[in-house]
């Protein structure tokens, strides 16, 4: 019986968690800019899509050098 790896032990080194690729959660998207009058499509990652409502389609894709 007894003896082997502790769940602690198992939880890290049979399962490095450094070693587990993250992705951010992209998502196509078609962004109507009313300064400029046309439509943009865009791959964008779901934080930036919070951060387009919140602040303007305009001056997030200015900052980022998109537009």
């Amino acid at each position: 019986m007894g003896g082997g790896y502790s769940n602690r032990t198992r939880a890290t080194k049979f399962n490095p968690t450094g070693m587990v690729r993250k992705y951010p959660n992209l998502q196509k998207k078609r962004i109507y800019i009313p300064e400029l009058k046309k439509t943009v499509s865009i791959t964008i990652s779901t934080k930036a899509i919070k951060t387009i409502n919140k602040k303007g389609a305009y001056a997030v894709l200015k900052k980022a050098g998109i537009i």
